[in-house]
């Protein structure tokens, strides 16, 4: 085992300027991570004058990342902060009338919600509730605030203790652990108790429990939660999952609508499957949701659905789409549904009518400083003019705006930064595979100053889920290896979302597998462009990508060197130690470990472990939950007793995806390039 301290000492001491390139300015730096912002959740007023946005930003100072909310005119005027200070502002939402803003805040010490009068500037923290709320949502009236929250229950002990004395400091008691999810990623150790609805007075005040029962509404008590007023502010809409013990991971939740007055819960639908975030026509005559029939596939599209306000006659508003659907909002006149999905990489809003037609109403929504797809959203005023998040290949993140005309940009937060660096171009590619002639699409990201007479190192960056998609957005950890002089590929291989189903599927129960023709076909399609060094090639990849770095490095040597973040390694271990093992062990394999040892074993790293020749670092977060630390460890024992060159970064207090902490991101970037520079081949 390595410490992170040597990746960052292995960095400085190499230097790590894979041919540095001097176009418009300096290249990016790792150090850039901490400058960088990002623009989420924009919302748009009532009236479609004003937009207020969520502003996220790393402290160097305190190694910590924080957001605040800023505000400007929807012609991007007047662009100013609402909220400062190291805080975790986020989640605004206008009253319906325009005139407060309700956000969350943990200004307080702790996550409260929050009322702004825009007028006057007062701002009130209306609830002071011992669990977080999330979810906010104005009553039609704009009198309260509905938002969810945990209502605890009691953990199990060791029974029979005896009483500590008076004054006595004894350690941290025993956990006993009844759940077969107990802890989950990002999050920790999961609180016990259920998921329930309030209403709070909006000028503050005691909260109220709506729904009750020993099950959850509107979420599970991770991330956010989904629910929805009726017009009339009788009733909230929400879906539930109503079976119990271990069946609450079961993808199989229903609509319900619960009366705000008595708490009484009617249920709206009934299939086998998800039946999620409801959303009710401002008419008051339809329910939109999201869903499908469960098939217990790998991947499954979500489609948008339609019902009568009662329940009855459910239909499919996305027939015509084969694509997955999320962020289901209603027009202002009920006579559409806006939504999003992600096409060919691309994320897209549309406006689906009630006949089921639809049409694109903008592009490049997102902006997470990732190249994945999803983390998009919008909003939209009474008059139809819509606020939403967005990124392309050379902008981050930001706030654009259709009001009438095509979609604008308006706000630049990183050009501060982006003013004196030059970045990579990217461009768009589409081959064929070796193994059956499946067309896939990827991009190549080129270093600043390229110069197609040379030749450069080519990184392979393969992308996670397995079912996610990368797409032409701005990724810092890719521009980075660019930035080192690195020509990048990145793609969507077989089991990639956005393709439809049948594309998604065809890793059904065989993962990894055939992915690594459709990889390495993208290799060979970048070095036929002539301006690739073939004797300079490497991978990286994370989470399902570190699964593929393992899995390609298993089956040839023609990568100098390797970096797997945070892998599975073996998949009897992962589905018997991961948060999501009830949903992998039911969806990805064919049942139990012990009842399918042959399958499993065979799509197991350890299987082709044996054939490993490449250096190969393996990092990893300590608090990763979704491919715990085990896995890393087997790997690096593995290679280790083969022979082979390798190190194991543990990353502390990080989760998946080691970004928690700003100087852990730059120290995975900066590791990993590192790795890269110590195994180029010596000049003569």
């Amino acid at each position: 085992m390595l410490s992170l301290r040597w990746a960052l000492m292995t960095f400085g001491a190499l230097g790590v300027v894979m041919q540095p390139c001097h176009a418009q300015g300096q290249p990016l730096e790792p150090s850039d991570i901490f400058n960088l912002e990002f623009a989420a959740d924009p919302q748009i007023s009532p009236d479609g004058g004003r937009i207020v946005y969520v502003r996220r930003f790393a402290d160097v100072m305190t190694d910590s990342r924080h957001s605040n909310l800023w505000i400007l005119n929807s012609d991007g005027s007047n662009h100013r902060p609402l909220t400062t200070g190291k805080y975790d502002d986020g989640s605004p939402r206008w009253s319906p009338d325009g005139t407060r803003l309700a956000f969350l805040s943990d200004r307080g010490g702790k996550i409260q919600i929050h009322v702004r009068w825009m007028e006057s500037g007062i701002t009130s923290e209306i609830t002071n509730v011992t669990e977080e709320p999330a979810g906010l949502a104005w009553s039609p009236d704009g009198e309260r605030i509905a938002f969810a929250k945990l209502v605890p229950t009691e953990a199990p002990q060791i029974e029979g203790m005896p009483a500590r004395p008076d004054g006595a400091e004894w350690a941290e008691p025993a956990r006993v652990i009844n759940r077969l999810v107990y802890r989950f990623d990002q999050i920790g150790y999961l609180p016990h108790g259920y998921m329930h609805l309030f209403v709070v007075p909006a000028s503050g005040g005691t909260a109220r429990q709506v729904s009750g029962g020993d099950f959850h509404y509107g979420g599970i008590g991770i991330g956010g939660a989904f629910f929805d007023w009726s017009p009339d502010g009788e009733f909230l809409i929400a879906s539930s999952n109503r079976e119990s013990g271990d069946r609450v991971w079961a993808a199989n939740t229903d609509v319900y609508e619960i009366s705000v007055a008595d708490g009484e819960a009617r249920q709206l639908t009934r299939r086998s499957g998800p039946d999620d975030a409801p959303v009710v026509s401002p008419d008051n005559r339809f329910i939109a949701y999201l869903g499908y029939d469960d098939r217990e596939q790998g991947y499954q599209n979500t489609y948008l659905y339609l019902m009568n306000r009662d329940g009855s006659e459910p239909r499919r508003l996305s027939a015509a789409l084969d694509r997955s659907v999320e962020g289901a909002q209603w027009a202002p006149n009920s006579r559409g549904v806006y939504a999003m999905y992600e096409d060919a990489g691309k994320n897209k809003l549309a406006l689906f009518s009630l006949d089921g037609s639809y049409s694109v109403i903008a592009e490049n929504l997102g902006g997470t400083g990732s190249a994945y797809g999803g983390g998009g959203t919008f909003s939209y005023s009474q008059d139809g003019d819509i606020a939403y998040s967005f990124s392309t290949t050379n902008q981050m993140s930001d706030v654009a705006v259709i009001d009438g005309g095509d979609a604008r940009p308006v706000t630049g937060i990183n050009d501060d930064v982006f003013e004196n660096k030059s970045i990579g171009d990217v461009e768009e590619i589409w081959w064929e595979s070796s193994y059956d002639g499946l067309r896939i699409q990827g991009w190549i990201i080129k270093p600043p100053g390229f110069d197609p007479t040379r030749k450069y190192p080519l990184v392979l960056e393969i992308h996670g889920g397995p079912f996610a998609a990368y797409g032409p957005r701005f990724d810092i950890e890719k521009q980075l290896m660019a930035a080192q002089g690195n020509v990048v590929l990145y793609a969507n291989p077989r089991g990639s979302t956005s393709y439809g189903e049948q594309f998604g599927n065809a890793i059904h129960h065989s993962y990894p597998g055939n992915d690594l023709h459709d990889l390495l076909s993208g290799v060979d399609a970048v070095v036929e462009r002539g301006f690739i060094d073939d004797e300079h090639l490497y991978v990286v990849g994370g989470s399902g990508g570190g699964v593929l770095t393992a899995w390609v490095i298993g089956h040839t040597d023609r990568f100098r060197a390797a970096v797997s973040w945070y892998p599975v390694i073996n998949w009897y271990s992962f589905n018997l130690t991961a948060d999501m093992a009830p949903y992998s062990v039911k969806y990805w394999f064919p049942g139990l470990p012990w009842d399918n040892v042959d399958h499993y074993e065979s799509r197991s790293l350890l299987s082709v472990v044996e054939n490993v020749t490449t250096p190969t670092m393996i990092m990893t977060g300590e608090e990763d939950y979704r491919t715990p630390m085990s896995e890393s460890e087997q790997y690096f024992k593995a290679l280790k007793m083969l022979g082979v060159e390798t190190v194991l970064v543990r990353v502390p207090g990080e989760p998946h995806g080691i970004r928690r902490q700003p100087s852990h991101h730059v120290a995975k970037m900066v590791g990993t390039l590192g790795w890269f520079r110590r195994h180029m081949k010596p000049t003569s």
